[in-house]
């Protein structure tokens, strides 16, 4: 039988498959939009899942309302004549320019790439070997950015405006950014996209909301100082990539964002990703409380002294409180609307946010925190709520004498277990008392601990139920935020608020416990670095140069060769590989590069 194609089938297929994404993208919103088919069936008809064709349904509509006069969302009509071509004399004059600020050559290339200007690094290096620059010295990450941050850089190489990419053409382009697409698998994991989209964050007229939240989580987790400095990131298409976008907006856009966030808006957004934690199994029964002083710069303002533990000094300062599981470092709540005349009550707060949501409410057993977290009378309203707590206990020259006076055979040692798999030897002594402040006839727990390189403390809590070995334990533990407190201020930068623009410091602070929660999730995933803090995974795995090839529905990431990436890109596959609805509802391929 004879099976050749004909020319009327051969019409028959071209107009009934879809194999360009923008073609499937058509055919799918004239189903959903036009002929009113349901969600779930042009879901099926064209593999979609049913919150993508919501999806591309809201971004055609903003195209189509973006759209100017004789353009189109899905079309471009050919315009007759000959193309324009940029003048070598110009492309080299632009090369050299950059060169001469101390550029290497991917850092050119970037730029170029943003600018549309594909242009090789074997080209890039010829123009610069024939203006007689010679290779530059190894320099470290720190000079890189200074320079690439420099004003009279950023006015020479200004920064394309940010939009949404319509993913719809193929291209290739470099980036030093590529790690941070790394962190792309785990958002789609663990929900945090929907919980994005499920919040309560603004969104504006040229970029929708998930879109907006990854612009500044973009910068909290590729370790950029701060917003004020002269759009350095806005060169980088990888980053713009990471929030389906072409480039990173400018500061001026951080700033009114954030204006239109408020205190609630966060607040939702912590409860909602608590719930996520917690389904995922990352919260234990223990939250480690602590306060934070996150020092201001900047003119006299509404601010308070507060005790800033970095300085060993009270400085004027925005005070903040962090909520830490201590089992696997989940940051679960923060605040930096604490003042002095209701710090102590934060504690009852905390609990009036994590019991708001009944699906959590019965997992948070203790509370830990240090002697001035709060007072005896608020030890005694957490008892009658049935929250079981470890603090610190107030020094005194009763409770000193007391101590001294405890016989030899009432002590005994207990060995405490470090991180470092390491142990320390204490010695400890207990009693059953009552306080007060505490509730007259309510008893309280003493646990008083001494050790040749540790200054007698005491331990007051009411688990009478638990070994004083675990007690102690359990608290040992709580140093752990004052760890987490000290990469926040180093990595993510909570010291440095005065900035050219402003950002709202608790949206800012939102974003920071998002980005170290998602760090805290990619060393679990790594093997032998889970006890690794944020830069030290920035700095071995995210850190990279590399390019981004979009083709078809697939979005393929080269990740140059160094010594930590066989490791990354083996955990990488241990997520699903479904599609990115903000990143035109591709899916990401991640492969090693052919070059260091």
């Amino acid at each position: 039988m004879n099976k050749t194609r004909t020319p009327e089938k051969e019409v028959v297929e071209y107009f009934t498959r879809y194999e360009q994404p923008m073609h499937k993208q058509y055919l799918a919103m004239r189903r959903f939009l036009l002929e009113r088919a349901p969600a779930e069936a042009v879901a099926e008809e064209f593999d979609y899942t049913v919150s993508t064709v919501y999806t591309l349904a809201r971004d055609f509509r903003q195209r189509l309302a973006s759209c100017g006069a004789g353009s189109d969302p899905f079309f471009q009509t050919p315009k007759a004549g000959r193309k324009s071509a940029e003048s070598k004399l110009d492309i080299d004059a632009l090369v050299v320019s950059y060169r001469k600020k101390q550029l290497s050559v991917p850092d050119i290339k970037i730029i170029m790439d943003a600018k549309g200007y594909m242009l090789s690094e074997t080209l890039i290096m010829s123009i610069c070997e024939a203006n007689g620059f010679v290779r530059l010295p190894k320099r470290g990450r720190q000079d890189r950015q200074e320079i690439m941050e420099n004003g009279k850089f950023a006015a020479l190489a200004e920064a394309p405006a940010a939009e949404m990419l319509p993913f719809d053409t193929d291209e290739t382009f470099s980036s030093k950014g590529v790690g941070l697409l790394s962190f792309l698998p785990i958002i789609k994991y663990y929900g945090i996209d929907r919980v994005i989209e499920n919040s309560n964050y603004p969104e504006t007229s040229r970029i929708a909301k998930i879109n907006s939240i990854l612009c500044f989580l973009a910068l909290k987790l590729s370790n950029v100082e701060r917003y004020g400095h002269d759009d350095g990131w806005c060169h980088d298409r990888g980053l713009g990539m990471f929030a389906g976008l072409n480039v990173l907006p400018k500061t001026t856009w951080y700033s009114s964002y954030s204006s239109a966030v408020s205190r609630e808006d966060n607040l939702q957004f912590l409860r909602a990703l608590n719930l996520g934690w917690s389904d995922c199994g990352l919260l234990s029964d223990t939250a480690n409380l602590d306060f934070t002083a996150i020092p201001y710069w900047g003119d006299e303002g509404p601010f308070e002294n507060n005790w800033s533990g970095k300085r060993s000094k009270a400085l004027i300062s925005i005070q903040a409180v962090l909520a830490q599981d201590p089992d696997q470092g989940i940051i679960c709540y923060g605040d930096t609307t604490i003042k002095h005349d209701n710090q102590d009550n934060v504690v009852l707060e905390f609990l009036d946010f994590y019991h708001s949501d009944p699906s959590i409410d019965s997992h948070l057993k203790y509370l830990v925190f240090d002697s001035k977290f709060t007072t005896m009378e608020n030890l005694g309203r957490l008892d009658d709520k049935g929250i079981k707590f470890l603090t610190i206990q107030r020094k005194s020259k009763a409770l000193d004498e007391y101590i001294s006076n405890i016989p030899p055979d009432k002590w005994k040692t207990v060995r405490i277990k470090k991180a470092n798999h390491k142990s320390r030897l204490v010695t400890c002594a207990e009693r059953i008392t009552v306080n007060d402040s505490y509730g007259k006839t309510r008893k309280i727990r003493q646990i008083f601990i001494k050790g040749s390189k540790i200054k007698p403390v005491t331990i007051i809590t009411n688990d009478f139920d638990s070994k004083v070995e675990d007690i102690v334990q359990k608290y040992a533990r709580r140093w752990l935020v004052e760890t987490e407190i000290s990469e926040h201020i180093h990595f993510f930068h909570l010291n440095r608020n005065s900035s050219g623009i402003v950002v709202k410091v608790d949206f800012d602070f939102t974003m920071t416990i998002l980005a170290h929660n998602l760090y805290r999730v990619l060393a679990m995933n790594l093997k032998g670095y889970s006890h690794y803090d944020a830069k030290s995974l920035f700095n071995q795995f995210i850190d990279n140069y590399g390019e981004i090839v979009i083709k078809d529905d697939v979005v393929t990431v080269k990740l140059n060769r160094k010594r930590a990436l066989p490791l990354l890109l083996e955990s990488l596959c241990d997520f699903d590989d479904d599609p990115y609805a903000w990143i035109g509802g591709k899916r990401i391929r991640f492969t090693p590069n052919s070059h260091t």
